[in-house]
């Protein structure tokens, strides 16, 4: 469900004025996934204003700067820096509880001049993804599971992070996972995101410990695929507001400490008939369905062309390793945790296929449209899948590529992915990334200076 259930312009006006709001946040998701946009006092904000941002704002690296000389990118994005028109979605808006005066966040989608909207965005990626769906009659279904970790404040990025302090004065030295009395640790700040989150209509579910030293899970109710990447993006933003309000840092890096297992947004999925409601992953008779196999060849078949979606930065490949808790191969399995498609046992009506090979650190928008495209080629092109794993995928092969340029390679050369995500989608993103890698080779790692200064 959206955040305000079939809300309209007109609604939203009503709850600004009945919230008593001061203050806007316009925001708009870049292709990082971070929260760009401009704030307003409420006497200011119209859907009729026609607020502008530059359509570079989309085409930026995560470090802020922007590709060159990139003939791909200047196609897509213009070099003169021309503006994107925003539009309010009423149905995001919702308060910012950390907030000192009544202030509401809305985020927007973007517009060309013409009305179209930029087929760049986030937003607009996974919109088009849903538009196929639905012309066949689908509706896609899908639940993430987010981890996290929480860690000291550091403001030093050469120092390792480490494990916060709970209420007992101590930091976790051991592993505690499923543990209640480690959750227990951070009751006050855990207490303000489950507050926080009931402000903002946010659904959110269970909260586990997970394996690493201060690792937390937190699961979202099933729905909408455009609907949960809203929910995961305010997510996102609130748990590292009410981290800081603890003394504590919230991150969503793939891999923030060695030796400790990354952190992973799952997304469980499956596809109903839009008109019936009814899961078409599931025959009449309850077994699995045709189509439900062809869905699971589709993600394995493409998946690895999408890495670079799916592990955004260097520091996402660092948790596709052999036995660290997350998938190398692109096999899949009943209840099986090793493999990078899980099904987990279910009942007929909610037969689906878990993604676990998605790193916390990719934009929610795109994971979820690329998750979602590669088991719609699946079922158009009646992919069949390899047999189903039945040990350890631990001990298959590797399968995924191992760091971004690969995985880039991959992305812009699979055609298929550039019919359904649109092409200058993939060419601004490629170009965001391999900028990205260039500037990271430009950093010298401290492994580098302890082992290759005095031995090499």
């Amino acid at each position: 469900m959206p955040i305000r259930d079939n809300f309209t312009d007109a609604d939203m006006d009503q709850w600004l004025n009945d919230k008593r709001v001061t203050e806007i946040e316009c925001l708009v998701p870049d292709l990082t996934g971070v929260a760009r946009g401009k704030i307003l006092p409420r006497t200011k904000f119209t859907q009729d204003r026609g607020m502008r941002i530059p359509e570079a704002v989309l085409g930026m690296t995560v470090t802020g700067n922007y590709p060159t000389e990139d003939a791909a990118y200047d196609r897509a994005i213009s070099s003169t820096d021309r503006d994107m028109i925003l539009r309010a979605d009423p149905t995001t808006i919702t308060t910012v509880p950390w907030a000192t005066d009544p202030t509401a966040q809305v985020i927007h989608d973007c517009y060309f001049s013409d009305g179209t909207l930029v087929d760049f965005a986030p937003r607009s990626v996974l919109r088009r993804v849903l538009r196929l769906y639905a012309d066949r009659g689908w509706k896609p279904v899908v639940a993430p599971e987010l981890e996290f970790y929480l860690t000291e404040q550091n403001i030093d990025p050469d120092l390792p992070l480490k494990a916060p302090v709970g209420r007992s004065g101590r930091a976790e030295t051991s592993r505690q996972v499923y543990s209640i009395d480690a959750v227990n640790e951070f009751d006050p700040l855990f207490e303000d995101i489950y507050d926080y989150c009931d402000m903002m209509n946010l659904d959110v579910d269970t909260l586990i410990h997970e394996t690493g030293a201060g690792q937390m899970g937190l699961n979202f109710q099933h729905g909408d695929a455009l609907a949960l990447a809203d929910k995961v993006f305010y997510f996102k933003r609130t748990l590292r507001e009410a981290a800081l309000k603890h003394k504590m840092y919230a991150t969503f890096m793939a891999k923030p400490m060695g030796g400790e297992p990354g952190s992973a947004m799952h997304v469980h999925q499956s596809v109903a008939d839009a008109a019936t409601c009814r899961n078409i992953f599931s025959d009449a008779d309850g077994a699995p369905s045709t189509l439900f196999r062809h869905y699971i060849g589709g993600l394995q078949r493409y998946t690895p062309a999408c890495m670079a979606i799916m592990a955004p930065y260097v520091n996402s490949y660092r948790r596709i390793v052999r036995h660290t808790a997350a998938p190398i191969n692109v096999q899949w399995g009943m209840d099986n945790r090793t493999v990078g498609f899980r099904v987990p046992i279910s009942g007929v009506q909610e037969r689906r296929v878990e993604n676990r090979i998605i790193g916390a650190d990719a934009n929610p928008y795109l994971a979820m449209a690329v998750t979602l495209a590669c088991g719609y080629l699946g079922m158009i092109e009646q992919i069949e899948p390899t047999p189903m794993t039945v040990d350890s995928a631990y001990n298959h092969p590797q399968e995924l590529p191992q760091g971004l340029p690969e995985a880039l390679q991959l992305l812009r050369s699979e055609e298929r992915l550039r019919d359904v995500l649109g092409e200058r989608f993939i060419d601004v993103y490629a170009a965001i990334k391999e900028l990205e890698h260039r500037e990271f080779m430009t950093v010298i790692s401290p492994w580098e200076r302890e082992h290759l200064l005095l031995h090499v």
